[in-house]
């Protein structure tokens, strides 16, 4: 028995906002965005974060030619929640018609889909389960504080799922490193989320950014670099590979310049990494689900070919996984499940916020 991603889907909304949307209530500009980050825009949803994930688990089982009945369990990668209770996958499960499947959610904030690949697979190599859908969801944009720069500029909203199951053949997944640093959990934050949530008697400062954002972008940044760059070399030895035998690294969108430090230093030419930062921002746990499927779009993945995913994230977490690909790379069918139209400008949407 072998183990493979036989469906993929996104889901992007239709509204974009633009850097230079900022320019109008921002101190910055078009230029700075993109040499800093790499974004040139993202999407903003005017639909709850289960809306975008129930299209896109709509798409990958359509493209596995597979029914939400079939699936032994659903899960939802997110750190953006509708609820605490009951889990977005189980609004997912109803969305989609399955009544009787697992279902749970997952919160390692951007490493999030690669830490529910990794339990995904667990599950099926163990006999537990035969057939997954994982999804990666979030809907960052509700949690931010327009005014601070250094974090508006760099998410979006979106979207992607896969179907994951066993065939026959020897596909798996070779090797998975995930780890956590909480010593470094306050760089990267939402304090007033929760069970801890503040209500009243807010100050000024906390009624302006309500969910308590923090950001150390350099903390982050030095993180990323290193924990990815390790987890990618330990992933490689343990799977007795090397970096020649990667076709294709598809790793959490987060930072170009991240992007291309991690590149250089585990000795990945950069022509082998899937980037499509520019167009979407940061958008956490759906990033490298939406990057897959645009990859596959694209013809960037060949037939039986070994996949390395990177991510890090906030906690602060860090993951590397490596699997094989199958021999399928277009999807059998085509779902026509899509978001209701949205009038309103990427501007609007934010100032409504």
């Amino acid at each position: 028995m072998g183990i493979e991603i036989t469906g993929w889907g996104k889901c992007l909304p239709p509204t974009i906002l633009k850097n230079e949307d900022f320019e109008t209530f921002l101190d910055t500009s078009n230029e700075w965005i993109v040499s800093r980050t790499g974004v040139k825009e993202r999407r903003i949803s005017h639909v709850p974060m289960t809306e975008l994930a129930t299209v896109a688990a709509k798409h990958a089982l359509a493209s596995a030619d597979k029914t939400a009945e079939e699936m032994d369990a659903i899960i939802v990668a997110t750190c953006t929640p509708e609820y605490t209770i009951p889990s977005s996958a189980s609004r997912v499960q109803e969305n989609i018609g399955n009544t009787s499947a697992a279902s749970f959610d997952i919160n390692s904030a951007c490493t999030g889909f690669v830490y529910g690949l990794t339990t995904a697979y667990g599950l099926i190599s163990s006999n537990v389960m035969n057939r997954i859908l994982l999804i990666g969801a979030e809907k960052v944009s509700y949690f931010l504080d327009w005014t601070q720069r250094d974090t508006a500029v760099l998410f979006g909203d979106a979207a992607g799922a896969v179907v994951i199951e066993n065939v026959d053949g020897d596909s798996k997944l070779h090797a998975s490193k995930l780890g956590c640093d909480p010593a470094q959990g306050k760089a990267l934050m939402l304090k007033n989320f929760g069970s801890n949530m503040k209500l009243n008697n807010l100050s000024i400062e906390e009624e302006t950014n309500f969910f308590g954002l923090t950001f150390d972008g350099q903390e982050v940044f030095k993180h990323a670099v290193r924990t990815m760059a390790k987890l990618a070399k330990e992933a490689l030895e343990e799977a007795n590979l090397t970096m020649e035998d990667i076709e294709l690294c598809i790793p959490h969108q987060a930072n170009a310049r991240i992007l291309q430090a991690t590149a250089r230093r585990c000795d990945l030419p950069l022509e082998k990494v899937f980037i499509n930062l520019d167009k979407y921002g940061n958008t956490s746990a759906a990033s490298i689900p939406v990057a897959l499927t645009e990859a596959l779009e694209q013809n960037k993945i060949k037939q039986n070919s070994k996949i390395l995913f990177l991510a890090f994230g906030a906690g602060l977490t860090s993951a590397a996984a490596i699997i094989d690909w199958g021999s399928r790379i277009q999807s059998i069918k085509k779902s026509r499940a899509t978001l209701p139209a949205c009038s309103k400008t990427g501007l609007e949407l934010i100032n409504q916020a």
